[in-house]
């Protein structure tokens, strides 16, 4: 399950909201990338423009320090090792080898 919903401490932004900011964010980016094509077209210099940036991130999807950490304190899945369909096979490939013993028997 998922771990947002096990700490009570923290309310999640509604939905509603979180698109109303978004929205607004993409409008103020492309406002300013207009500003900056006309800045460009007058004759200023590409390295004298500042070019805008996304100024809303929610931490909790994009902190990669945090996933590392949380990540590091778990024990490592099995079905993620490399060896996991290898020993599959060959769980199979015995199972197998044994019930062709025991019908020729």
């Amino acid at each position: 399950m998922s771990q947002r919903h096990r700490n009570s401490e923290f309310v999640p932004p509604s939905t509603v909201d979180v698109r109303a900011h978004a929205r607004g964010d993409r409008n103020r980016i492309n406002s300013e990338l207009h500003l900056v094509t006309e800045q460009l077209s007058a004759g200023l210099e590409p390295d004298d423009v500042l070019e805008p940036a996304n100024g809303f991130k929610p931490n909790r999807h994009h902190d990669a320090d945090k996933g590392k950490a949380m990540a590091a304190g778990r024990p490592q899945r099995h079905w993620k090792v490399k060896d996991w369909k290898r020993r599959t096979n060959q769980r199979l490939a015995r199972i197998r080898a044994q019930r062709l013993i025991i019908k020729e028997s």
